[in-house]
């Protein structure tokens, strides 16, 4: 059985991430889907609260961090409540559960995420509406602690009819290949594969392709294979745009530390260029 992990915080994005939801559980019938909330510790640890606790003394500091857990508890409450409206619309609710959590989201995850086939998010929080090019550190952090695939979810949900998968050949690819091959997610919607020569190594490129397909048709899937010379996350996203595709597959984060901070990272940029949900794979 397919276990999903939803991350919500109550914002826009988590709710349409909730809608995104409602189609994967639609294409993978017998699967569960968790929601799961976590109280950001670092609220507790808010400099005004730390001096309370040192100018009123210990009995009013604690009343302080009762309040503010009481408030999260309601918060929960709220966005739970939402979340299920959602699911119990489209007729899913009995195969949906809550999970609220006290600490940081990277950290629970690692405890939390190994029972779970891949973990989905909005592509952005809270303060969405206050940095509109802005993708949030969690994601990035997320996304490269966890040793699951990721569905970072966009803005507006659009059932998902054309998937593109960008492959380069890296072992995070093959994943993201495995995984179109023996999930039923993705059974039925057409698919582009997509690969972006490097250093002008066009036949390396084509020939990782051609691998690719072979595989693929193997598993009775035929893409639409396109090889595309150019800048990485140019072409990649103009492709997204052009031959309007619903969700992007990609390794994440595939490079070393040093080469990310010389040229940047291609998994945070297409993030960010992107107006589609991506899956990601470490």
């Amino acid at each position: 059985m397919t276990k999903v992990l939803l991350c919500s915080d109550g914002s826009a994005y988590s709710q349409v991430c909730c809608e995104f939801g409602t189609w994967v559980l639609s294409k993978l019938p017998e699967a569960e889907l968790e929601v799961l909330y976590v109280s950001d510790l670092r609220q507790y640890e808010f400099p005004l609260i730390a001096d309370l606790s040192g100018s009123l003394g210990v009995q009013p500091y604690q009343s302080i961090i009762s309040q503010l857990e009481n408030l999260e508890e309601t918060k929960a409450t709220t966005l739970f409540d939402a979340a299920r409206s959602v699911f119990t619309q489209a007729g899913q609710g009995d195969r949906v559960s809550t999970h609220h959590s006290t600490g940081l989201l990277v950290d629970t995850l690692r405890d939390f995420e190994k029972p779970y086939d891949f973990i989905m998010l909005g592509k952005r929080g809270q303060n969405s509406e206050f940095a509109s090019e802005h993708i949030g550190s969690t994601i990035e952090r997320v996304v490269r602690a966890s040793s699951k695939p990721c569905m970072v979810t966009s803005r507006i949900f659009n059932p998902v009819k054309k998937v593109a998968l960008a492959f380069d050949g890296g072992e995070s690819c093959y994943k993201a290949l495995s995984f179109v091959q023996t999930s039923a997610l993705f059974k039925g919607v057409e698919l582009h594969l997509l690969t972006v020569p490097e250093d002008q190594h066009e036949d390396l490129a084509l020939k990782r392709l051609r691998e690719a397909e072979d595989l693929l048709v193997q598993a009775g899937i035929k893409p639409v294979c396109q090889m595309l010379p150019g800048i990485t996350e140019d072409v990649i996203s103009s492709y997204v745009d052009e031959s309007e595709i619903h969700m992007l597959l990609m390794g994440a984060y595939g490079h070393s530390r040093i080469r990310r901070l010389l040229i940047g990272s291609t998994t945070t940029e297409m993030i960010r260029r992107c107006h589609i949900p991506l899956m990601l794979f470490r």
